[in-house]
């Protein structure tokens, strides 16, 4: 290859990553948890009472590990757990529990929100996994969040 030839390769490679930057990031979706999003194997996830917010998991350099960690509902938080699940005992059945879960977390969530108060809220459940379940967890939790931010206090509503 010539001088001249490289020189356009160069300018050819650069003009395209040029235009590659210049693109502007398209705005992301906002985030659907689903039952594999947080699992009773998360750390930190298992210390989360009724009605109390904790944080999407993330590593902590000092645990070395993926956790949650509780946070304070009037902070700001990602998620607030709303109502507790006991599924009932037998063999491991993931599809099972999982559509068990997402009846019984859906049922407590339109009770809790009616349509009208729900506004950009949704819920997922957080289920045992096989190893969980193996050491007797047949518990579920039913969490809520708003997909398009966080919850910037409680949003359990008052009792009627």
């Amino acid at each position: 290859m010539n001088l001249p030839s490289r020189r356009w390769a160069v300018a050819a490679t650069v003009g395209a990553l040029a235009a590659l930057f210049a693109i502007e990031p398209s705005v992301s979706a906002p985030l659907t948890k689903t039952d594999t999003f947080i699992t009773a194997e998360t750390s930190g996830i298992l210390t989360i009472e009724g009605g109390e917010c904790f944080t999407d998991p993330a590593y902590s350099a000092r645990m070395a590990e993926v956790m949650v960690r509780y946070q304070p509902c009037e902070e700001g938080a990602d998620n607030q757990s709303y109502a507790f699940l006991r599924a009932a005992d037998g063999p491991w059945d993931r599809p099972t529990l999982a559509a068990y879960a997402w009846q019984g977390c859906g049922g407590f969530f339109d009770r809790r929100w009616p349509d009208g108060d729900r506004g950009t809220l949704d819920f997922y459940p957080v289920l045992p996994t096989a190893q969980t379940w193996a050491d007797g967890d047949r518990t579920v939790m039913c969490a809520v969040y708003r997909p398009g931010g966080r919850l910037t206090d409680s949003v359990l509503p008052l009792r009627r």
